[in-house]
């Protein structure tokens, strides 16, 4: 199994309130949940009303397709035009999992 996540530092040039802030989030989170699959969590500079930063997280057999898949996010976010993509930190994660005596995932 494997397992891609990113870090994303945004950078909200519109906002001018958490209101503002949290409009564009919900707008980005709720678009990639829909077009990606995949789990989005804010995960840092909840206080700033221009800074956002955003967790990803893919699961997948292949690694090349998570990967695939969390560059797909970022240009998605970029092509959005509602933040600037100021810091980005992708990272895979190989998980073994294991088989119990039964043949079964135990």
């Amino acid at each position: 199994m494997k397992v891609g996540v990113c870090h994303i530092g945004l950078l909200i040039h519109d906002s001018h309130s958490l209101k503002a802030k949290r409009m564009v989030l919900r707008k980005l989170t709720d678009n990639l949940r829909n077009r990606f699959n995949v789990s989005v969590a804010e995960v840092g500079s909840n206080d700033l009303w221009q800074r956002a930063e955003l967790g990803v997280a893919v699961v997948g057999t292949d690694a090349s397709h998570v990967n695939s898949q969390l560059d797909n996010v970022l240009n998605f976010i970029e092509s959005m035009h509602v933040a600037e993509v100021v810091s980005q930190e992708i990272e895979l994660i190989n998980v073994a999992v294991p088989l119990s005596e039964e043949g079964g995932i135990g």
